[in-house]
């Protein structure tokens, strides 16, 4: 069997139904458009949400909330995350993280929380840290590198 000799199994695949080819079948003449009017014109018809001129609905709604697009937006990991998954004097970066699957996608950068005890001494690179989590990495004989 060859490319050129595919074809579909018999009575599987149905030409497309061409309107607007005599009225024998119905669908000649206005070609199930109708008479005149806007939709009947080539290229006519209205966008979607069109309601005739009436405010649409998406204008009717009050707008919610706040989206800052200049706003930072951390990979958040707890201490008591990297105690559990990593063994000591190991180096955690984003590339670690996401190898171990702890994070998905770095966003903007890695923020280490102090959530948790840490009892390792593992050296954590990342672009925050927050103060109990530098401190308790450090207190256990760790080294914390702002990226």
């Amino acid at each position: 069997m060859k490319l050129h000799e595919l074809s579909p199994a018999k009575g599987s695949a149905k030409k497309p139904f061409r309107v607007g080819r005599g009225s024998g079948s119905g669908n000649g003449k206005t070609a199930g458009k109708g008479h005149k009017g806007q939709n009947a014109r080539s290229g006519g018809g209205v966008r979607p949400g069109f309601q005739g001129g009436q405010l649409p609905l998406y204008r009717q709604l009050p707008k919610r909330g706040f989206h800052n697009k200049f706003g930072v937006k951390y990979a958040i990991v707890n201490l008591s995350t990297l105690e559990k998954y990593f063994e000591d004097g190991a180096v955690v970066d984003s590339a670690a993280l996401q190898s171990s699957g702890l994070v998905d996608n770095a966003l903007d950068g890695i923020k280490i929380l102090g959530r948790g005890e840490i009892t390792k001494k593992l050296t954590v690179k990342a672009a925050v840290f927050s103060e109990t989590a530098k401190g308790k990495i450090e207190a256990a004989g760790g080294k914390t590198e702002v990226i």
